[in-house]
């Protein structure tokens, strides 16, 4: 009878790094996919009435799988409610209510494509409010990035922005990254809680502040009754991108790391488009993959070539 040779460490490692690799991905293609949703939904939701029921679905999902977790630490969160009042409403509410809105007006390629930003747009927002030193690369980089924004907001046609003539959408989609910029930046110094409990703190205030966005969508007539589509979206948002790729990206991050796990954020601007062709069949134009090497190559000068922040 032969005996199988012990495990060592780094077996271990290995396999700790695929897990969190197959999680990264399947995360970042959900955050990508949330874009054709978006689209998708035109027609069969209204965009408020898609952000509030999102947060319904995943409050109820956050409360059936960290319940416990979230009666042993709420007291914790207390003192720390105004923060959590703000990173709720503004990046989880009002980041979607404008990622919504936007696709009423845009493709899901763009949407994908400005999503990518977001890490530039937060070292925009460090060197401002917390007067964050930033490297020759690295400015470079957010030159390149706004750049990749210009290419996408004036449809390849740069000779628009000298009239300000941007689709709505974009710029829609523009302030809403602008928004989760400013909730990343707001993650620092959080309390010490599990993540998760949180994020459940966030995703309630998200579900109360939706509130007045869906009554004044009904007062002004843009209530659309959800089709059986719209209901099959909405539970789509609201269990795979907002509640399970938290967990599946939690998860990574335990396995291999904040930094090794954030360069997989970069996946999204590149699966968003993909899918948006493939499901939706929107037509990938030459200007949209400027724009994308624009993008995700600022983001390149900017977090791996440039100083790495602290």
């Amino acid at each position: 009878m032969s005996v199988a040779p012990p495990s060592t460490p780094g077996a271990f490692v290995r396999s700790d790094s695929r897990k969190a690799y197959a999680l990264l991905v399947f995360t970042t293609l959900t955050w990508g996919a949330n874009a054709v949703a978006a689209r998708l939904a035109v027609g069969e939701v209204s965009p408020m009435t898609m952000t509030g029921m999102r947060w319904v679905i995943c409050c109820f999902a956050l409360w059936i799988a960290a319940r416990h977790q979230i009666r042993a630490h709420w007291r914790t969160l207390l003192p720390h409610w105004r923060r959590i009042v703000l990173m709720g409403s503004f990046g989880f509410t009002g980041f979607n209510a404008l990622f919504y809105t936007a696709a009423h007006h845009t493709t899901a390629i763009n949407i994908a494509i400005i999503q990518g930003t977001i890490p530039v747009l937060v070292l925009l927002g460090s060197l401002f409010f917390f007067r964050t030193r930033i490297g020759v690369l690295q400015a470079v980089g957010v030159a390149l990035t706004m750049a990749g924004i210009a290419v996408v907001a004036s449809g390849g046609e740069l000779a628009a922005l000298a009239h300000l003539a941007f689709n709505i959408g974009d710029v829609w989609m523009v302030i809403a990254c602008l928004l989760y910029a400013g909730y990343t930046m707001g993650l620092r110094g959080r309390p010490a809680v599990p993540g998760i409990v949180f994020f459940a703190a966030m995703a309630a205030v998200a579900c109360l502040s939706s509130l007045p966005l869906m009554a004044f969508e009904v007062a002004t007539g843009r209530f659309v009754v959800p089709t059986a589509t719209g209901v099959a979206l909405v539970l789509f948002v609201g269990l795979l991108p907002s509640f399970m790729t938290q967990l599946t990206f939690i998860r990574a991050v335990e396995l291999i790391g904040p930094a090794r796990a954030g360069v997989f954020l970069n996946l999204v601007p590149i699966f968003g488009p993909l899918l948006a062709v493939l499901v939706l069949g929107e037509a990938l134009s030459l200007y949209h993959a400027v724009a994308l090497a624009l993008v995700l190559g600022g983001i390149a000068v900017a977090e791996y070539l440039g100083p790495r922040r602290r």
